[in-house]
């Protein structure tokens, strides 16, 4: 016998997905995770992965070129992972009305997360004006959007007595995060960098650590450094073995 149809216009029955079966420990580190690819010959798949991945292990967010900011928002509607995108990649040289433009498109395009370059080359000439107006143009189109903003120092290219002054700078702006690094120039992240960061920044203000993060252990002693937030390329094997394990989420998973 037939089964009756469904009457028009009744949803379909959203899809369950597949969520990672972690413990107490890969929870807290997940949650801290920018899943990470930024690489210029990313391709649309590995986007649909890297946002599968993300709603998977329960990721902070995807941080991935702003080209594919569209397309990481609708595949992440509904969830909780944070759409996250650059501005001055990666070398921070560029003026500042081509970042805002950058930035307010990517807003616009349902970024959640801005990680803006900060101007290197003004920073190395002590043009610290420059450097402070530069963030605080952006903070003040992430503010006008709601959007959260970091600041990328590129810490392992800078003495500590530059590393002090860019950090007073953003307290003085009251950015949400500092971090570390692109991933693309001098040193990633380091533990000490992390730990000057701390010292300088009011607790109101988050670090990210980005650069070279590859091993559950380092990223736990960044985290204890100070770091709030790990970005890397390799949030998976952070979780050591949580991809062997895994359980059905509930419908509709936030």
């Amino acid at each position: 016998m037939a089964s009756t149809p469904e009457p028009l216009g009744t949803p379909n029955k959203p899809k369950r997905e597949t969520r990672a079966l972690l413990n107490r420990e890969q929870k807290e580190l997940a949650a801290r995770i920018e899943h990470t690819a930024l690489g210029p010959g990313l391709l649309m798949a590995d986007v649909e992965r890297l946002c599968a991945e993300a709603r998977t292990y329960g990721f902070a967010g995807v941080c991935i070129p702003p080209y594919f900011v569209e397309k990481a928002a609708a595949l992440l509607e509904g969830s909780k992972v944070q759409v996250v995108t650059v501005a001055g990649f990666p070398m921070g040289y560029q003026t500042t009305s081509a970042k805002v433009e950058e930035a307010r498109k990517a807003f616009e395009q349902g970024a959640n997360e801005l990680d803006m370059v900060i101007n290197l080359a003004a920073l190395k000439n002590a043009r610290w004006s420059t450097v402070k107006d530069d963030i605080q143009s952006l903070a003040t189109l992430a503010g006008m959007n709601t959007r959260m903003l970091k600041v990328i120092v590129e810490s392992g290219m800078l003495t500590e007595e530059e590393l002090v002054r860019v950090c007073a700078i953003a307290a003085e702006l009251g950015v949400h995060y500092v971090k570390t690094s692109t991933g693309f120039l001098g040193t990633g992240a380091t533990v000490e960098a992390i730990r000057i960061m701390r010292r300088e920044l009011p607790k109101t203000i988050r670090i990210k650590a980005s650069g070279g993060i590859r091993t559950r252990s380092f990223a736990e002693e960044l985290i204890a450094a100070g770091a709030d937030r790990i970005g890397s390329s390799n949030g998976i094997a952070l979780l050591d073995r949580a991809s062997e394990f895994f359980e059905p989420a509930q419908d509709n998973p936030a």
